[in-house]
C-alpha cells in the first residue's frame, strides 16, 4: 500500500516512503477480541495512514517466546515499528482517539496529517 495515490513520495534511507509504517499487530487465537482488533486495526490504518503502511498479525497463541521477545505484556496489542521509536498499545483498539495518540499519529483532516 506504498504511495496510493501514485505522489512523488519523500523518502527515508532504506527506500520507503518518509511517512510509511510499518505495524504488528499480536492477537491470541481466534477469538471475539483478536477478530475486533483486527477489524480495527486494518480500518485505522486505512483511514490515517494514507501515506503507506504494513500491518502484520500475528497469532502467538502458545507462543509465550515472541511475547517475550518482543517485551507484549497483553494480547491484543499493536505495536508501530516505524517509524522510530516503537510505540504499543494494548486492547480491541476501539477508541480511535486513544489509539492515534498512543502511537503518536496524527489523524487523517488534521493539519498535517499523514
Amino acid at each position: 500500500m506504498i504511495g496510493r495515490t501514485g505522489a512523488k513520495l519523500r523518502r527515508s534511507e532504506d527506500g520507503l516512503p518518509a511517512a510509511f509504517y510499518d505495524l504488528t499487530l499480536f492477537v491470541s487465537g481466534a477469538s471475539e477480541l483478536s477478530a475486533r482488533a483486527i477489524a480495527n486495526a486494518r480500518q485505522l490504518c486505512d483511514l490515517h495512514l494514507r501515506a503507506g503502511y504494513h500491518l502484520a498479525v500475528v497469532d502467538v497463541h502458545g507462543d509465550t517466546a515472541t511475547l517475550v521477545g518482543r517485551s507484549v505484556v497483553a494480547v491484543p496489542t499493536l505495536v508501530r515499528n516505524r517509524p522510530q521509536p516503537e510505540r504499543k498499545v494494548a486492547g480491541d483498539l476501539s477508541d480511535t482517539a486513544k489509539v492515534l495518540l498512543a502511537l503518536d499519529i496524527t489523524a487523517a483532516g488534521d493539519p498535517g496529517a499523514t
